[in-house]
């Protein structure tokens, strides 16, 4: 059986869903930070989240590790774009380059869908569905809702769905470029 992550990067508050649960690891940054300061920031976030991964691959030894990540969303408002981009990329290459992971990436509308069945809900009505869904799971905010959402996508791909979801909303499984890896059927 594969075990599943969800990964919703953010500078801030990473909400990352393993099989143990879900989780935010994150940062503040600075005001006015070098360049230097931004970079060190930037890797020590990618390290804390690949440290997570990596847990769940010790965990789960011998089994490959879908990770279920959530797209840049380019259309987002809200500053440091770029190093937002960057945190994307770091952890996404670093996940790519592992001999344990495969990746595969979701829109965000692919996350919105899937939760809700409209795939431009807000964070808080996905986090609403999330909530009412998955009610074992403590989820404290919209990131780690996001997380689980796109665990929750990976396990259904894979035939180890964690909740009953309307086939509507799971029509948004068909719009992700799934890896090819071995899928258990219940």
């Amino acid at each position: 059986m594969t075990a599943v992550v969800g990964l919703d990067l953010s500078l801030t508050a990473t909400g990352i869903a393993t099989p143990d649960g879900v989780q935010t690891v994150g940062s503040k940054g600075k005001a006015g930070a070098t360049l230097l300061q931004r970079s060190v920031r930037l890797h020590d976030l990618a390290m804390d989240i690949g440290a997570a991964v990596d847990g769940v691959a010790s965990r789960h030894r011998g089994q490959r590790v879908l990770v279920v990540v959530e797209g840049p969303a380019f259309d987002s408002r809200t500053g440091h774009q770029h190093d937002r981009s960057g945190l994307w990329w770091l952890v996404v290459d670093e996940l790519c380059g592992s001999s344990f992971a495969d990746v595969v990436e979701v829109t965000t509308g692919g996350v919105k869908k899937y939760a809700t069945g409209k795939g431009n809900a807000g964070k808080d009505e996905v986090l609403a569905a999330v909530v009412r869904r998955y009610p074992d799971v403590d989820v404290t905010n919209n990131n780690e809702a996001d997380a689980l959402v796109l665990r929750a996508m990976g396990c259904d791909h894979l035939g180890q769905p964690l909740a009953v979801v309307p086939q509507s909303h799971r029509a948004s499984l068909d719009k992700v470029a799934w890896p090819d890896i071995a899928r258990s059927r219940p």
